[in-house]
């Protein structure tokens, strides 16, 4: 008769690594939750639309967030100048 390949604490992956993962998956969660929204807060303040749905749907753990937030958010557009000696005089 044949033993089976996977016991328990053996093989590929020993127990003890596989709780490790049950700790750092809530922290991974967490990291990702926290980056997530404060990189939401400066699209939606901003008015950028394209960049709120791209970061409320994809998921990268953070990494996408925190290039959002430290380099993207940070690039000066560019915008018309506007002219305050154009003004509309005040009716009677």
């Amino acid at each position: 008769m044949m033993e089976p390949v996977f016991r328990v604490g053996e093989g590929v992956f020993p127990v003890a690594f596989l709780m490790g993962l049950v700790f750092l998956i809530p922290l991974l969660i967490a990291w990702a939750m926290i980056w997530k929204g404060w990189a939401l807060w400066i699209a939606a303040r901003q008015g950028s639309k394209p960049w709120f749905i791209v970061l409320l749907l994809i998921n990268t753990v953070g990494i996408l967030e925190i290039l959002y937030i430290f380099y993207f958010s940070k690039k000066k557009h560019s915008v018309m100048p506007v002219d305050d000696n154009n003004t509309k005089p005040a009716s009677l």
